[in-house]
């Protein structure tokens, strides 16, 4: 099995091992009407108790669980799926319990958590459907910070837990599901309190903001203090901007510049409230606050032969890998950079200079409006008709990124050689 598969493995044992703790030690039935009710709900709640604290351990990100997702953008995936999954199993829960008449602290809480927790995941949800995008007024971005109070929810719901009157006795089970509540607990407040005491977050100036067109701010930043350290080309990172108001939030941007270079560098395209705000106010000498450098996105990784592929913004990784290059490449690399229009074009003279350095970089630039869209046939006539002994590299718009993948998978590459970012982590 593939190192990068073991982290959602390791989700999907924790589960099932949680209902079989429950099965092989079930609670003392002490004849009470809804035992049966009380019992399934019981095992639904602590289900959603393991999926909660994967999601909060994975939004920590903890960079020694990378490996095993395959890149932190592949972690946000699994985030995903388990918020998800916890949010729909809630209202399962809430519809199986036997509801008392007798109220006492834990069913407030529960209301507490309930009313704190789908307020919440709804918002989460809004970005990938539409008719709740629309609800939500498509203003994620201003909703955001809210999600950072959902390990309180978490904590109240888990109290909630022990607090019920009339609990089940099955001291096993609750044990075992207490040991994922302090997983998610210590994951919550290393994230909000203590990941700065352990140099999770470095201080830089924003020493240079260019515009190279009327969408594209190049931002390069110098370390007050530490650097990022093992900093791989292709890697992303997250910044925000704390003395700005409207720039103080963590954002992840793919890092343009080389590795170990003086100044780090990102390429941010003004798409959203965040990244347009950026572009109009962003200024030299404001504070800037670093975190990562995360991603498994590495052409090094891959073989003799590669095709790339980016579309508009999806540059950026390219970037890095270009000028992270030193003349002597040993890769034959076919590089598609594919935009809209002539004027989109970002570096054109930089990535010229780099296919002129290094002889087995053939690079091609496609606008769409003159040339037409990129064909999986023009690739193969210039990369050859076989295309199975390349590896893929893709970076850009996600259905852009779906519809090569899809067609590379049918000309025959291996799934582990085509490669991408999922730069969506909301």
């Amino acid at each position: 099995m593939r190192k990068s598969n073991l982290g959602n493995l390791a989700i999907i044992v924790s589960l099932i091992l949680t209902i079989i703790v429950w099965i092989v030690f079930p609670p003392v039935n002490d004849g009470r009407e809804n035992f049966i009710r009380q019992y399934v709900g019981e095992i639904i709640g602590s289900i959603n108790i393991v999926l909660m604290s994967f999601s909060l351990l994975i939004s920590a990100r903890p960079k020694w669980a990378e490996p095993y997702f395959g890149g932190l953008d592949k972690m946000y995936v699994a985030h995903r799926r388990t918020s998800t999954a916890a949010f729909l199993l809630i209202l399962v829960h809430v519809l199986t319990v036997p509801i008392s008449l007798d109220w006492k602290l834990g069913n407030y809480l529960a209301v507490i958590a309930f009313l704190g927790i789908v307020p919440l995941a709804l918002i989460s949800l809004a970005p990938r459907i539409p008719w709740l995008g629309k609800l939500a007024g498509n203003s994620y971005e201003r909703w955001k910070k809210l999600k950072r109070f959902i390990g309180v929810y978490f904590i109240i719901a888990f109290v909630h837990s022990l607090t019920v009157p009339h609990p089940l006795e099955a001291l096993i089970a609750i044990s075992w599901v207490q040991v994922f509540f302090i997983i998610g607990l210590v994951s919550y407040l290393y994230t909000e309190l203590f990941g700065r005491f352990f140099k999770k977050y470095l201080p830089y100036t924003v020493e240079a903001v260019n515009r190279p067109n009327n969408s594209t701010t190049e931002i390069l930043m110098r370390a007050k203090k530490d650097s990022l350290q093992n900093q791989r080309a292709g890697q992303f990172l997250f910044v925000r901007f704390p003395t700005h108001p409207e720039l103080d939030e963590s954002h992840p941007f793919t890092i343009s510049s080389a590795p170990r270079a003086d100044l780090v560098r990102v390429t941010v395209k003004a798409s959203g409230d965040f990244t347009r705000a950026l572009f109009a106010h962003l200024q030299p000498g404001t504070d800037a606050v670093i975190e990562g450098p995360y991603g498994m996105f590495d052409y090094k990784t891959g073989g003799a032969k590669q095709i790339w592929i980016a579309g508009g913004i999806g540059l950026t990784p390219f970037l890095s890998f270009l000028r992270g290059m030193d003349g002597s490449l040993d890769r034959d690399i076919h590089f598609y950079y594919c935009v809209r229009h002539p004027e989109e074009v970002l570096f054109q003279e930089e990535l010229e200079a780099a296919a002129q350095k290094n002889p087995r970089l053939k690079l091609h630039i496609r606008c769409s409006s003159k040339d037409g869209s990129l064909t999986i046939e023009q690739i193969l006539a210039d990369a050859g008709s076989d295309a199975k002994g390349h590896h893929v590299y893709l970076c850009g718009p996600l259905p852009m990124t779906q519809a090569f993948e899809s067609k590379f998978l049918a000309l025959g590459v291996p799934q582990e050689q085509i490669h991408y970012e999922e730069f969506n982590f909301r």
